[in-house]
């Protein structure tokens, strides 16, 4: 995971007003409306922080939005939570993700999940967390999420969840 390389041509962006976000489709009304709607809006706020991977003309192919978070103690494993005190925990949450449907099939969905854990391992250098976590909109994403090797948070089946010391031996491991 060390080094993401993306196919010629493309370039990340942090999400700025003028992005086409309207024109993004990915197949699920609630991913497109995200982009198009809210993403701008929680970004200017400080709520979030969404990334669009550009092709060379400018269009989003791809995107991904990122936040801070809490989880409480209890909805944690307890081989995870053994050594931490007993309070809400803090997590990086990986919002959003959506994949253009003219790009989906392709291995980018790899790439944009790559980076953003790149990110959310970056950001632990001054924002730490004990996981990242996500809600599956649907059972594809769910099986998606499943081969990074995010499990599920008990009692929560579409709320995924990966360590930080998993997330750390992706990183280190490259």
């Amino acid at each position: 995971m060390s080094g993401v390389r993306l196919p010629a041509g493309f370039r990340w962006e942090r999400l700025k007003r003028d992005h086409p976000r309207q024109q993004f489709r990915c197949g699920d009304d609630k991913v497109d409306a995200w982009l198009s709607a809210s993403a701008w809006q929680h970004q200017k706020k400080h709520l979030s922080v969404t990334k669009a991977l550009c092709n060379s003309d400018g269009r989003i192919t791809s995107y991904y939005t990122l936040a801070t978070g809490q989880v409480d103690f209890d909805d944690l494993p307890l081989d995870m939570t053994r050594r931490l005190p007993r309070r809400l925990l803090p997590v990086a949450v990986l919002a959003w993700l959506g994949i253009a449907i003219d790009r989906q099939g392709q291995g980018l969905g790899r790439l944009v999940l790559a980076q953003a854990l790149r990110d959310c391992h970056d950001a632990s250098e001054t924002f730490p967390f004990v996981a990242v976590i996500l809600d599956c909109i649907d059972d594809a994403a769910k099986t998606f999420y499943r081969r990074w090797d995010f499990q599920e948070i008990p009692g929560h089946p579409y709320r995924l969840f990966l360590s930080y010391r998993q997330l750390e031996a992706m990183t280190k491991g490259g």
